[in-house]
């Protein structure tokens, strides 16, 4: 293949090639054993070595401190919809939800099960193209949900609401992308195919004093006290992908960690928001001030073309930027149009190469 591939997918998403690359050769070889770290045994020297740099790793360029343990689970961030309330909310209790995208819905709706849920704020009736951000939380609420980044909406929380209580976060699609506090928060989880790693393996981020408060009995795979005495070694966890992971951590750290990171999102995302902003063709679909820095969904300006003609020109500009080696930038089917995800990994020659064909295109249509 002569061209280069530009990989705007939503998740799994693009990863960085010297971690794939890594990733690759371990699967042969792992550590100079002359095993695959496929076939290798959790139990062994090598892989307890490689979990607890990983763990290492992620402390270091967080900033998490010595009273919040780590552990790296299966099941999809979708897993702690219910993991969260099972081992934090008392049945008796409450607990505040923000309802800003699908996936903060998903989050309240499994928490139901488990105690009172009250759901402070919403955007549901604007689908979803804002995060509103003036709520009142409930007195006595044990903790305070919140989806930091609304991957199908593009929709991104600036700064985090001050919890009464605690703060709970579910990162998975902007986790390492900006500096934030950890200690403002009493749990952090991310699934990890959005921005580092592939999938199959999930982060819990747990300040120690917020566990063993419920009454109810919490079955031994979903307790996270399970996991955090064992290292996150109580069952056979996901080895290939915590190394992804471990591999796609020190690229982060070679390349001047989160706060360089950070730089380059806000460049990347300020290409993109710009061209949208000049365009007589495309708009952006979020507000602008809660524009996520990971996911920009954009459809074609009301009136531009004619409503007859807008699923063919869709095609069309899927087409012109795949043949540009610009794939997956169709748009989720709750917005429409397109999708650009533009996550660590993800170069700035692939979002200058998007913008270019965004120009291209309408001069193409519009003259």
């Amino acid at each position: 293949m002569n061209k280069t591939i530009y990989n705007f997918s939503a998740g799994p998403s693009v990863l960085p090639k010297q971690a794939t690359k890594e990733a690759a050769e371990a699967i042969f070889d792992f550590a100079g054993t002359g095993i695959g770290i496929l076939e290798m045994s959790h139990r062994t020297k090598p892989i307890e070595g490689m979990v607890a740099e990983t763990d290492s790793l992620l402390r270091e360029l967080m900033g998490i401190p010595e009273n919040y343990d780590i552990v790296f689970l299966g099941g999809g961030a979708s897993l702690q919809f219910c993991m969260v309330p099972m081992n934090l909310l008392d049945e008796s209790a409450s607990a505040d939800y923000t309802d800003t995208g699908v996936w903060a819905s998903k989050a309240l709706k499994e928490a139901k099960q488990f105690g009172q849920i009250n759901v402070v704020s919403s955007s549901k009736s604007d689908v979803y193209n804002n995060i509103p951000k003036n709520f009142t939380q409930t007195p006595g609420a044990t903790y305070l949900h919140v989806t930091s980044n609304n991957t199908i909406y593009g929709t991104q929380w600036k700064s985090f609401p001050k919890a009464n209580t605690f703060l709970v976060a579910d990162m998975s699609s902007d986790i390492l992308s900006r500096k934030i506090n950890v200690s403002d928060f009493g749990l952090i989880y991310a699934g990890a195919q959005k921005n580092m790693s592939c999938a199959g393996v999930t982060v819990a981020i747990i300040r120690k004093d917020v566990l063993g408060k419920v009454k109810r009995t919490i079955p031994t795979m979903l307790n996270y006290q399970t996991h955090i005495g064992e290292q996150s070694m109580f069952n056979t966890p996901p080895v290939f992908a915590i190394y992804v992971m471990n591999r796609t951590l020190h690229w982060l750290k070679q390349n001047g960690g989160v706060d360089a990171m950070e730089a380059l999102n806000n460049k990347k995302s300020n290409l993109i928001y710009s061209a949208l902003d000049a365009s007589k063709l495309f708009t952006g679909t979020a507000a602008k001030e809660d524009r996520s820095t990971m996911n920009i969904p954009f459809v074609f300006q009301k009136g531009a073309v004619a409503e007859d003609k807008v699923e063919a020109l869709q095609k069309e500009f899927l087409s012109f930027t795949l043949e540009r080696g610009l794939e997956q930038l169709k748009g989720h089917r709750s917005v429409g149009g397109f999708r650009a995800s533009i996550y660590n990994a993800m170069p700035i020659e692939g979002v200058e190469a998007l913008v270019k064909a965004m120009a291209d295109f309408e001069k193409k249509i519009l003259g």
